[in-house]
């Protein structure tokens, strides 16, 4: 079952992700010195941004009229619902900011390529992180699924300062709140 609209689901028919205990050694630790591009063909070291960051990982997005990865997408808990997430930090991105945080981030293990075509689809203001190594997601022990063959995040938010990760956003549903949920942490938590 694919609903129809990538930016608008009907959360009460998708399945909600369950705390597996797949984060729960992330706070505290600091981001390993791995180079990873960006949307904008930049290079970016997480461990090396000065200040407060925010870095929410997603599975993947999908693309208008084309066919998802699998017929049963919706039903894999925690699997849809990345456009939506994006769209929200989209959204908030200035609040984001004023809230003390210097940065947003995105992150995936697809292809800097077709993250490009996502950010300039949905006018996404930040860039966007590609892990299609798996460095960053292996480094840090990120969750992850295989589906499809494929390794993906499990979605997640990441609050980072001076490098070290101070909070975890996990699991993260429904995913369009995942952005207002940072940013009230945000306000409770100045810098």
């Amino acid at each position: 079952m694919n609903q129809p609209s990538l930016e608008a689901p009907d959360w009460s028919k998708i399945p909600a992700p369950e705390d597996d205990g797949a984060a729960a050694h992330l706070t505290g630790q600091r981001f390993p010195d791995v180079a990873l591009t960006d949307t904008n063909d930049e290079s970016v070291v997480l461990s090396r941004e000065p200040g407060r960051i925010v870095v929410f990982a997603y599975p993947r997005t999908g693309e208008p009229g084309k066919i998802g990865l699998t017929e049963d997408w919706d039903m894999i808990p925690g699997a849809r619902g990345c456009t939506p997430q994006t769209c929200s930090f989209r959204d908030l991105a200035g609040e984001l900011k004023a809230a003390g945080a210097a940065r947003v981030f995105g992150l995936s293990t697809q292809s800097t390529d077709y993250q490009r075509e996502m950010v300039t689809r949905l006018h996404i203001p930040f860039p966007v992180l590609s892990d299609a190594k798996l460095e960053l997601t292996k480094a840090l022990k990120l969750p992850t699924m295989e589906v499809a063959g494929q390794t993906l995040l499990k979605r997640l938010a990441l609050v980072a300062d001076a490098g070290v990760i101070t909070h975890v956003f996990y699991p993260v549903f429904p995913p369009d709140r995942n952005a207002a949920d940072v940013l009230a942490w945000l306000k409770a938590n100045p810098v």
